[in-house]
């Protein structure tokens, strides 16, 4: 955990998300975030996202967190990296929205009471976990936390974008082969010292069938934006809200789910 801690010292997440690949993944996610607050709201016959409690376990430096308390939900931030802390406080204060905000580790929510929150968000944990068991934690973990009839979104960075940009894109495919990080069915094979950890459709089902969770639907956060970077960032203003346009309205075909930097599934507790 000190190299990951390390890395997100260096690793400006603020710009991630605001950079037009980056923006394509937020946009999407939180078309869905609402999407399924306002689900839970018309299930639980409630009024007013203020009415709401979010978790945003992974939270970076709060870009999620403080969008939703925005909203007027109530939310609480929970971040591994006390850089990413200091960062999301910081910018819950500028933004001038109340966040509850804690260092925490998304396999033990040791602050967070059982059924307490109407929405989990775990965007960041998975992609740096790298056993079946510790990511069932995670799941585990969220699922306690939440309340009945609760969602939890949960994000993970796929296999085919780390084969296809960084076996072979950059050149590095032979010596992944050679030493094991990719396995002759082209499957990443991460531990810590790679830092992110990959998956294939297989993998999330049976974390999440372990876990004992149901999904509602799964998405393509961001399908080839990442794969776009400098074409994106070459578009007017006009072509690049067509191709949001565009990825809005693909994202949930199941042809696109594997190929994209980014997945998003989205689950429900049982009642």
């Amino acid at each position: 955990m000190d190299k990951l801690v390390e890395h997100y010292n260096k690793f400006n997440e603020d710009k991630r998300l605001d950079r037009r690949h980056g923006h394509v993944e937020f946009v999407t996610s939180f078309k869905y975030i609402e999407k399924y607050l306002n689900k839970y709201i018309q299930e639980h016959e409630l009024t007013a996202y203020d009415q709401l409690q979010v978790l945003d376990v992974g939270a970076g430096t709060g870009k999620y967190s403080i969008k939703l308390a925005q909203l007027g939900c109530q939310v609480t931030a929970v971040e591994y990296v006390k850089y990413n802390l200091g960062r999301l406080k910081q910018n819950a204060t500028k933004a001038q929205v109340d966040i509850q905000a804690y260092q925490g580790d998304a396999r033990k929510l040791k602050k967070c009471s059982d059924n307490t929150y109407d929405m989990t968000l775990i965007f960041g944990p998975m992609y740096h976990l790298y056993t079946d068991e510790d990511k069932v934690q995670v799941l585990q973990e969220a699922k306690r936390v939440t309340k009945p009839g609760g969602y939890i979104l949960v994000a993970y960075l796929m296999n085919e974008y780390s084969v296809i940009v960084y076996g072979f894109r950059e050149g590095n495919v032979n010596e992944c082969l050679k030493d094991g990080r990719l396995d002759s069915d082209y499957h990443t094979h991460s531990s810590q010292e790679e830092l992110y950890e990959y998956v294939r459709l297989e993998d999330i089902n049976r974390i999440n069938d372990m876990a004992g969770v149901t999904r509602q639907q799964i998405i393509s956060a961001d399908g080839p934006a990442d794969y776009m970077r400098r074409e994106l960032n070459a578009m007017d203003d006009e072509t690049y809200e067509r191709f949001i346009e565009y990825h809005l309205k693909t994202c949930e075909r199941p042809e696109l789910l594997g190929a994209g930097a980014h997945t998003l599934d989205i689950l429900q507790k049982a009642l």
